[in-house]
């Protein structure tokens, strides 16, 4: 009884006690809490646990092998190779010092890649130029999207006035978003970075910042890395947190040179392109690589191929931890063109061996001063200047660097009298200083400073400025009172500031601006080389100090000790093509040449020279090559084959033969009496063989053999009176049928080929003179080919540079076979036999072909473009002469005569027909040169 009554007692006092309250509260909870855990581990667990895989699994697409190319007979022209790449990711996204540690790793990664001699991974669209300057490499649309993406907004429309940064973002300059991005509040890249390194630094920031809803995609860094990169990013693993190595491909090109015009290069997509090509294929990412331009771009469907994916779990750092599942990516389709590597490397070769033949031969006869020669080395960057004022110049350098100090100061002294103390009109200057000034005045236009679209150019003082007959201060002061000067560019408080201090703070500008400006240095060397401050064996020896030239003990003794002169030195270079004309850019510098088979309307060879290494495109684009290409005044990314027109010359005097025969106005037999002047119109047009002689009475053939003038401005006189029943001139009726009958030969429209080409231009005005070719006539090369090539074969094709695609199991995808139209009655075929036999007789006539066993048709042109410059070198024909297999265009810009056209395309018909190898070829017109200067005396 007494433990009843205890436990009872006990009961008693719990029930009483707060402690039980508690107790009871406390097995509540635990009760809710147990419940909830079975629920969230047994009844939803499953539900959880897929969530939280969901939340770290990632799926990037595999990049699919981009197709090959090939030529016609199956060479590889552009394939993939496997390389290493580094790539990184933000490894610092959630950390408290993101920025310094992220842009330190960046550093360092940087660093080793260029010490190790390799390229930052570039596609950014500012560029740091060979001046240490920041410069776009963009422009228009592409310029807008890229300043609408680095502020922040959706589009060009919504930039506004940057008040912390002081400028108007929608004419923010290449260093204001320089600026702006190392700026604390974007990438905080502070000063103890040296400027490349800094610069670079961007540029990959730039391209995480656009992976940023992405982290686990890898950026870039470095493409195609040497053994000693891939080992050390290897052996830092522990501390290049998000750096890592990768297995890659990269786009690469055989015969870069010749091809690089036609089959383009490859980069990383832009916005822009990404934006496009989306529309229709939504498996593009913004880390792509597409085609760029040439066939790489229009072809870029077939190329691509299908991508694959990878499922994968990701830790925070965003790298993989396992993989989930593996789709594997399907090659693209390759390409096989219509050209044939062979005659396209060999029309290539000789067509700059032509050039080079005319550049040396007219340096000889004096036409080309040697002084431009020597000159032509600094012009066109083949001596880098930048290198002479380096800490490891040689002597030499230094040497010539110090002479430029000198005539620098000298020189800017005397402009700075002339905006100050001592001001005179410019007709009244110097040839250096009135250069000097008219340079200065460009680049005041070029900075905006001097703002071309408020100058009033009927304005009174400005037109005593274009006389030559005011000082450049009374000029300048006058932009200034008229504000045609942007003073918000010049160092001076605008608020305050009278006439005075902007004109001194526009002098102060000037004279900081070509203190540093590469190109107003040229002027001083040109003055220099004149003056015979800097010699022309200086330069030549220069050339072996910075590797444009290997280095040869003997030859460079020979220029020292005088042996060997500046001149002959020179001249054997570029007679050798060790300098090239496209390096000299002197005229000639540049021609274009097109080949198709007669019977199939096939391209077998489209050569623009000069061109280019499309392999420092593909894979990463290289800054400092682009920007010597922009600055390369041969221009070697214009297709001069598709792209340049210039008036055809006598080329186009088929097309005027054609419409006077058939219109009736001429005919086979009818002749026309050549006095030497055409004295029917009031402007009396020559013949080009007048004063030395007239053609007389002759016929259309033999006008096209002669290339008489006279007969076609009758041609084209008779065209334009034959609607009037009393004879009445039309210059609108004579346009008429001149642009009917030229297209006929489709030289009113593009050809078809799937690369960029222009349209060329049918004259509009003087149909006497457009009947030669002249008047505002401008035809590409690649029309000039078609049409020639219908003239042939009485078919107008449609070109084509594409034979076939096949698929990565060898299955042709597509074939391409050149459709035509039927042009052959628009003569009878007597009438085309009288245009074909005059065009026979050209050949037959023309010393280039004396000898030549294998008969040829063709037509000679020489077209004016310009006085001061020289003639452009045209020639059109086909062969054989009875059996036509072949047609050639040729274009050599500012080539002095169609003669030297014509010689070039006979080397090049003398290679196809295996008359003569390619080295002999070259070795023979070598040869003639070399034997021709033994006349000269140095």
């Amino acid at each position: 009884r007494n433990l009843i009554f205890d436990i009872r007692e006990f009961l008693k006092n719990c029930i009483k006690s707060r402690l039980l309250v508690l107790f009871i509260v406390m097995v509540v909870i635990f009760s809710i809490m147990l419940g909830r855990v079975f629920t969230l581990q047994i009844i939803e667990g499953e539900e959880y646990q897929k969530n939280f895989t969901e939340l770290i699994r990632k799926d990037i697409p595999i990049e699919a092998t981009r197709g090959n190319i090939y030529d016609c007979n199956g060479n590889l022209l552009a394939y993939n190779q496997l390389a290493y790449s580094v790539v990184i990711t933000d490894a610092y996204a959630n950390t408290s010092n993101r920025d310094e540690d992220l842009n330190r790793e960046l550093a360092e990664v940087i660093k080793v890649v260029l010490e190790n001699g390799e390229s930052v991974y570039n596609d950014f669209q500012i560029t740091l130029n060979e001046d240490n300057e920041y410069e776009f490499n963009v422009s228009g649309t592409a310029l807008k999207r890229f300043l609408a993406d680095v502020f922040g907004q959706v589009s060009y429309d919504k930039l506004e006035y940057n008040k912390k940064f002081g400028f108007d973002e929608a004419n923010a300059s290449a260093d204001n978003v320089m600026t702006y991005l190392m700026d604390e509040d974007c990438f905080d890249v502070d000063e103890q970075y040296d400027k490349e390194i800094a610069y670079y630094i961007v540029v990959l920031r730039y391209g995480i910042k656009a992976n940023r809803y992405s982290q686990y995609k890898t950026v870039t860094v470095a493409k195609d890395v040497s053994d000693e990169t891939v080992a050390y990013m290897n052996e830092h693993s522990d501390t290049l947190l998000g750096v890592s190595i990768q297995e890659d491909t990269i786009r690469k090109y055989n015969y870069s040179e010749y091809f690089s015009s036609i089959i383009g290069y490859t980069g990383k997509i832009s916005t822009i392109e990404y934006e496009e090509l989306v529309k229709n294929d939504d498996t593009y990412t913004t880390n792509d690589i597409v085609g760029k331009s040439g066939l790489e771009q229009k072809y870029e469907q077939q190329l691509r191929g299908i991508n694959g994916n990878e499922s994968f779990y990701a830790n925070k750092w965003g790298k993989k931890t396992e993989e989930i599942e593996r789709t594997d990516s399907i090659s693209g389709n390759d390409l096989y063109l219509s050209i044939d590597a062979d005659l396209q490397k060999a029309t290539y070769d000789l067509v700059e061996q032509e050039i080079a033949g005319i550049v040396y031969s007219n340096i000889r006869s004096g036409n080309i001063p040697i002084n431009d020669v020597y000159f032509a080395l600094i012009n066109n960057n083949v001596i880098d200047i930048t290198q002479f004022a380096e800490d490891d110049a040689s002597d030499l350098e230094k040497s010539v660097y110090s002479a430029f100090k000198n005539a620098y100061n000298s020189t800017e002294g005397v402009i700075d009298k002339q905006l100050h103390n001592n001001p005179v009109a410019l007709g009244e200057m110097s040839e250096k200083i009135l250069d000097c000034f008219t340079y200065i005045i460009s680049m005041l236009k070029e900075d905006k400073v001097l703002v071309k679209s408020k100058i009033d150019e009927s304005d009174e003082v400005y037109l005593k400025w274009k006389d030559e007959k005011i000082s450049p201060k009374e000029y300048l002061s006058y932009c200034i009172s008229k504000q045609w000067i942007d003073i918000s560019l010049l160092d001076v408080e605008q608020k305050y500031a009278d006439s005075s201090e902007i004109y001194e703070a526009l002098c102060s500008y000037i004279e900081q601006e070509i203190s540093q400006d590469k190109n107003f240095a040229k002027i001083i060397y040109k003055y220099m080389i004149d003056d015979e401050h800097v010699s022309g064996k200086d330069l030549c020896l220069i050339l072996f100090e910075q590797g444009v030239l290997d280095y040869d003990d003997d030859t460079v003794n020979n220029l020292k000790n005088g042996n060997t002169s500046a001149y002959s030195f020179l001249l054997d270079k570029i007679n050798n093509i060790e300098i090239t004309p496209a390096q000299l850019a002197l005229d000639p510098c540049t021609g274009s040449c097109v080949i198709t088979d007669v019977k199939t309307g096939e391209i077998k060879a489209l050569v623009s020279y000069p061109g280019y290494d499309n392999n420092k495109f593909s894979n990463g684009v290289d800054a400092a090559y682009y920007a010597s290409l922009n600055e390369d005044k041969s221009n070697p990314l214009y297709n001069y084959a598709t792209q340049e027109r210039t008036a055809p010359g006598s080329t186009f005097k088929m097309v005027s033969a054609t419409a006077g025969l058939s219109e009736g106005v001429i005919s086979l037999g009818s002749q026309i009496d050549c006095k030497g002047i055409f004295k029917d119109i009031s402007n009396e047009p020559k013949c080009w063989i007048y004063p030395h002689g007239t053609h007389g009475k002759i016929n259309v053939s033999e006008a096209i053999r002669d290339s008489c003038n006279v007969f076609f401005y009758t041609v084209g006189y008779k065209l334009s009176t034959k609607d009037s029943s009393s004879n009445t001139y039309s210059d609108a009726a004579g346009i008429k049928y001149i642009q009917d009958y030229a297209k006929i030969f489709g030289l009113d429209e593009e050809t078809g080929l799937e690369i960029v080409e222009n349209k060329s231009e049918l004259a509009t005005e003087y149909p006497v003179m457009a009947a030669i070719g002249q008047s505002n006539n401008n035809i590409t090369t690649v029309a000039l080919s078609r049409y020639v090539t219908a003239v042939a074969s009485g078919k107008l094709y449609d070109y084509k540079l594409m034979s076939k695609i096949v698929d990565n199991d060898g299955n042709v995808v597509e074939s391409y076979s050149p459709e035509y139209k039927d042009i052959s009655s628009a003569l009878s075929s007597d009438n085309w036999d009288g245009i074909h036999k005059g065009m026979r007789m050209v050949c037959e006539e023309l010393d280039s072909f004396k000898g030549f066993d294998i008969e040829i048709a063709g037509k000679t042109g020489t077209a004016q473009q310009v006085e001061t410059r020289p003639n452009h070198a045209l020639f059109v024909g086909y062969v054989p002469y009875d059996n036509p297999e072949l047609s050639i265009a040729i274009r050599i810009a500012y080539g002095y005569s169609s003669h030297n056209a014509a010689s070039a395309a006979r080397n090049i018909v003398s290679y196809y027909y295996k008359e003569r190898t390619l080295d002999e070829i070259l070795d023979k017109a070598a040869g003639v040169n070399t034997s021709a200067s033994n006349s000269v005396t140095d």
